[in-house]
This record gives structure tokens, sequence and C-alpha cells, in this order.
């Protein structure tokens, strides 16, 4: 019997991947790297090219749109899907507001994630929905 990584482990926690067997995620965690990052690393950028899907294990981060911080993220939220799922750019800078643990998962792994996993697929366009609501309502403009 295989035991569990502390990246398992951590991924279990992680609402996103709540309906996963050990094997599933094990594999989701065979498609990640993880970083750990210092405080005040710039984690993407608002409209830069979307490469990564990024997953807090630890710490914390900001999510910043035009220069104004609209949300504090934390241990089991993830960011960079709005602009993987669209092919667009991003949408939103997310700095580090403390040292974080994250995975990361390429634009490619992404893709198999999404093929391999078609639940997850759907709850990321859940939350997908609920962001651009919520950056629309931050810009003050109607959905």
């Amino acid at each position: 019997m295989m035991a569990t990584s502390p990246t398992d482990a951590a991924l279990a926690r992680v609402p996103l991947f709540a309906d996963l067997s050990k094997k599933e995620l094990r594999h989701v965690a065979s498609l990640a790297t993880a970083l750990r990052l210092a405080e005040g690393t710039e984690l993407i950028h608002q409209g830069g090219q979307g490469r990564e899907f990024v997953l807090v294990l630890e710490g914390s981060v900001d999510v910043l749109i035009d220069g104004a911080t609209i949300a504090r993220c934390g241990a089991g939220d993830f960011f960079g899907e709005i602009a993987l799922l669209e092919g667009g750019q991003r949408v939103a800078t997310v700095m580090a507001t403390s040292p974080v643990l994250v995975e990361v998962i390429s634009r490619a792994d992404f893709r198999v994630l999404l093929a391999d996993h078609p639940q997850i697929e759907a709850k990321l366009r859940a939350a997908e929905a609920r962001r651009l609501a919520e950056n629309a309502a931050h810009r003050g403009e109607s959905t």
C-alpha cells in the first residue's frame, strides 16, 4: 500500500478535489509542481498570458484588479482557471501576502486534468462564473 504524501493530504482538503479518490489525488499531485514562494512574490499578473493553474496549500495571497485588492485567498483556494478555460489574458494580479506553498499545474497538464476528471471542470466553471460576476461588480459593469 502506497503512503499518502503531504501534497496528497493537502489536496484532499481542497473542496475542488473533495470527490476524488486517493488514486485520483495522486494523479493530480503528479501533474503539479510544488513551489515555496516568499511574501511579496507576484504569482500572476493582470493582462498576462495564462500559462498555469495555481492552488494555494499554505499561506495567503491577495487578488488585485487594476491595483485594488478585491480578495484575500488562503489554503484551498485556487486561481488562474479563467485564463486557461477561456484562453485569454489574466483578469487579476495575485501577490503573496505571506510565505506560500502552492501547487502549479501547467496549461497542458491542466487540460489532462479536466479531460480525466470532468467533475473538476464543472466545479471550475461554476467558480469562473462567480468570479467573473464579482469582477464585473467590482468594476461597476453590468452582467
